[in-house]
């Protein structure tokens, strides 16, 4: 599946702020030319936990965590409404991708439209900002600016659909009433059903890692949460970004998240070491986790030649670091194929709109 890129940028790369940001995402893809697959899938996911699941096989949206059910307190007929929501997306989702394959020139094959929508805020301000992406077969190709109040082209196809939506204003205030509004208070009743998970803070393991004397250090985070975190290496106490690889935010099979950032030791004097660290920053916490860069607690599954005498805690501890990566990015992937799942064009929200212009598709 593709993925919106903007997206990744804006919300998957979170940085730590002095309060803890809390989000909720609406996710749905529509999918045509494959075999034995739902052509619409949906997921509502709040700070980085699937809560709600929807394809077009059940035409039922369900809780993925069984707290979820207490949602029902603050809104009773929530499952009967978000049930109806999603049949609406599904609805408008097949009309909309008709429509993109047609503006793109495409008459057959597999073909996928993506729409991500939702809000977030620092719980310090407790001030949200909303967002709306899509794409189609993995390109970006529209998105709203709702501090600016309009809608942004990214694809010259997509330049009719500008010029429409932006023209209408009566579907701005509604699309600002949605992400603004009721999206703020979906995320906050959210919060409280699952407190215990999403209001948690939890610190992680840090390690450094090298697969052989020669190859990069590895500073390698797991088992945190939330997952707004930043993670980078520093010298003298300052940030730096010469010899700097950060890695993807992947999430863990627990709810946990990790995260790595590497660095080309082999561009630095060996007696410089001592002046150099790796420093990990969670939401939430007061203080950073700071490892400083030290030869001694390196973890490495490398073995010399002629030389196997290497500590097996040493060996096994890295070989699990390792394992843990290669899971991390496999269930990454896994769930970005399944998450990248949106709202329509026309309807993008978390109840269905009565009145919705359906001139308001693509």
């Amino acid at each position: 599946m593709g993925e919106v890129k903007i997206l990744l940028l804006l919300l998957c790369c979170h940085v730590a702020s002095p309060g803890v940001t809390h989000y909720l995402w609406h996710v749905y893809t529509v999918t045509t030319g494959i075999a034995n697959l739902p052509g619409t899938v949906a997921v509502v996911v709040v700070d980085g936990i699937p809560t709600v699941h929807y394809d077009s096989l059940t035409n039922t949206a369900v809780p993925e965590e069984a707290w979820m059910n207490s949602i029902t307190q603050f809104e009773p007929d929530y499952w009967k409404k978000q049930t109806s929501f999603w049949e609406g997306q599904d609805h408008y989702g097949r009309i909309n991708i008709d429509i993109l394959r047609k503006r793109f020139n495409h008459t057959q094959g597999v073909h996928v439209f993506q729409v991500l929508h939702g809000c977030e805020y620092d719980d310090q301000t407790g001030v949200p900002s909303g967002f709306n992406y899509h794409s189609y077969d993995g390109d970006d190709t529209l998105f709203l600016d709702v501090k600016e109040r309009r809608w942004i082209s990214l694809k010259p196809q997509m330049d009719d659909t500008q010029r429409k939506w932006n023209d209408n204003t009566g579907w701005m205030e509604f699309m600002e009433h949605r992400l603004l509004k009721e999206c703020p208070q979906l995320l906050n009743n959210t919060l409280e059903c699952g407190k215990s998970v999403l209001q948690r803070i939890e610190r992680p393991m840090v390690s450094l890692l090298q697969t052989s004397p020669s190859a990069v250090v590895t500073c390698h985070a797991t088992g945190f949460y939330p997952d707004i975190a930043d993670m980078f290496w520093s010298r003298d106490g300052k940030q730096i970004y010469e010899h700097v690889e950060h890695g993807e935010l992947l999430p863990n099979h627990d709810h946990t998240f990790q995260l790595s950032v590497t660095l080309d030791v082999n561009a630095l004097p060996p007696h410089d070491w001592q002046r150099y660290a790796c420093v990990f920053r969670l939401s939430g916490l007061q203080e950073d986790i700071v490892v400083p860069l030290d030869a001694s607690k390196i973890m490495t599954n490398y073995v010399k030649p002629h030389n196997i005498a290497i500590p097996v805690g040493t060996l096994v501890a890295g070989i699990v670091a390792a394992v843990a990566v290669a899971i991390g990015i496999y269930v990454c992937k896994k769930r970005r194929d399944h998450k990248a799942e949106r709202g329509s064009d026309e309807d993008v929200g978390w109840r269905r709109c009565k009145d919705a212009d359906p001139e308001d598709t693509p």
